[in-house]
């Protein structure tokens, strides 16, 4: 079992933004934005190779253990059946995405890899939609999480949250079927949840609901900027904090959306953003990226929160 972030006060990093690189920089043609069907493709699995390996060589040069995720933030079961998945193919997807960053883990045997499940909304990244009930998110969830589960997963993160109770099913998915949980909220320009939840009062919720389950919490696709409204100076939940996954745009989800170009930002620039989070955030110990990022990004952001 490999050391998870939270049992260890050593750096962690992880990808970049999965799939704007597949589709701004790979030409991949990803309906949905989803990337799991790639698995079911020699050609798929080649590019998800390709976009993973730059990572893993980062990690392996600079020592650091790196957590790897699966590419199935859209294998739910809604964006399942848009891409013509049943539900026990999608199990089987699933399972096989596990075995999929197993291999390549098992490629660098340099790296010390935590192999993490991921799993997405139900519904947008960016917009809330149509709400769960706890009970209603953990049933909907339950297909991936037993999924990794039982294919070996030694994480699970819940990515790109956008209100409180769609989190809590999810962290108790993940209790049912005894596997640890990362929840990552995303947040507005003004560090609020897109539900208008404070970040706060959302990391304290989910704690509660949950018995404290989750391992740790972090917060993603949003640029530092827009995260740092939220980052009250003391607060004792931001101890509860230990990943950021940060867009690397300053535009607002709207306004992503309505990009027809990938803005990458200035990688030097975003990774003194990580240095300045790393001051306000005391267990931060889990750094990669999402929209926009790369492996420029990550190896900046690396090498400048190493050398703080």
């Amino acid at each position: 079992m490999a050391t998870l972030p939270h049992e260890t006060n050593e750096l962690f990093i992880t990808d970049g933004g999965l799939e704007t690189s597949l589709l701004f920089q790979q030409g991949v043609d990803l309906p949905d934005f989803a990337a799991f069907p790639l698995l079911d493709d020699g050609d798929g699995r080649a590019a998800l190779r390709r976009y993973y390996e730059p990572y893993l060589d980062i990690a392996a040069a600079v020592g650091v253990p790196f957590v790897l995720d699966t590419p199935t933030w859209r294998a739910s079961l809604d964006w399942g059946h848009r891409a013509g998945y049943e539900v026990d193919d999608l199990a089987a997807v699933n399972g096989r995405a596990v075995a999929f960053v197993r291999d390549l883990a098992a490629a660098r045997p340099a790296v010390r890899a935590v192999l993490n499940g991921a799993i997405g909304p139900r519904g947008d990244g960016y917009v809330v939609g149509a709400l769960m009930t706890p009970a209603e998110a953990e049933r909907y969830h339950s297909l991936q999480v037993r999924a990794f589960a039982d294919a070996g997963a030694d994480l699970l993160s819940a990515i790109t949250m956008t209100y409180v109770d769609e989190a809590i099913g999810i962290a108790r998915a993940a209790r049912a079927s005894d596997l640890p949980v990362v929840i990552s909220f995303t947040v507005e320009t003004d560090g609020r949840l897109p539900s208008g939840a404070d970040l706060g009062a959302a990391v304290s919720a989910v704690d509660a609901a949950t018995d404290g389950y989750p391992a740790y919490f972090m917060v993603n696709c949003a640029h530092p900027s827009h995260m740092a409204p939220a980052f009250a100076a003391g607060a004792p939940w931001l101890e509860r904090v230990m990943g950021v996954r940060a867009n690397a745009s300053p535009l607002s989800h709207a306004e992503l959306d309505e990009a027809e170009d990938l803005d990458r930002g200035e990688p030097a620039a975003l990774a003194r953003d990580y240095v300045a989070l790393r001051q306000i955030l005391p267990q931060l110990r889990v750094v990669g990226g999402c929209c926009g990022t790369d492996h420029e990004h990550i190896e900046k952001i690396t090498a400048a929160v190493l050398a703080a």
